[in-house]
């Protein structure tokens, strides 16, 4: 029980408040995000208010129309957190995009099982570090040689290579600042060595 609710804590801090019009650290790029969810955790925003990061996983198309965090979006949901997903908190999310889903994909089907839940939990924590890390800061942390502390309990390496931001050695391919800190964009998954 308190597992669960330490992983509902950390996603609850997850998903937070971002605004409609969201840029890239990487280009000037703005992402128009529209609100249409079922469930309480995917309410619509009101006139005025921000969505919060889940409404925007669940929402955010790419140039090509497709909807590039669908199988965290199902993790999301398959791990029991997604009502718990809309408080604020400073944290910074690494998110994998479904082609690095796609990389362990039978891994990934036998994360996804019901009777696979805490493991699953376990996964996605080791995605979130509960601190506020934009790139400037990624940066600062690699200069001096310092580790990241994930909510899942693991330190994972941050590397600045010719410039490039790398965590645990993936590689962060966009930023997405958020009300509460921010969220990166990964192509691989995190997967905690021990489980």
């Amino acid at each position: 029980m308190r597992k669960l609710l330490t992983v509902l804590t950390v996603f609850a801090f997850f998903f937070t408040s971002c605004k409609d019009d969201v840029k890239t650290n990487n280009s000037n790029t703005t992402i128009k995000v529209e609100t249409e969810h079922k469930g309480q955790a995917s309410v619509k925003a009101s006139d005025g208010e921000d969505p919060n990061a889940l409404q925007v996983a669940m929402t955010y198309k790419d140039k090509d129309g497709n909807m590039p965090f669908s199988t965290l979006v199902a993790a999301v949901k398959a791990a029991g957190v997604e009502d718990a997903l809309v408080n604020a908190g400073p944290l910074t999310v690494f998110a994998p995009v479904n082609s690095a889903f796609a990389k362990i994909q039978s891994a990934v089907d036998n994360l996804l099982k019901p009777e696979n839940k805490s493991k699953l939990a376990f996964v996605l924590t080791n995605h979130v570090a509960p601190a506020n890390y934009g790139i400037k800061q990624l940066k600062k942390e690699a200069k001096k040689g310092r580790k990241l502390y994930m909510a899942s309990g693991k330190y994972l390496v941050v590397e600045n290579k010719d410039g490039k931001i790398f965590v645990d050695g993936k590689e962060i391919l966009m930023t997405v600042k958020v009300s509460n800190g921010w969220i990166h964009v990964i192509g691989d998954v995190m997967v905690p060595s021990d489980k």
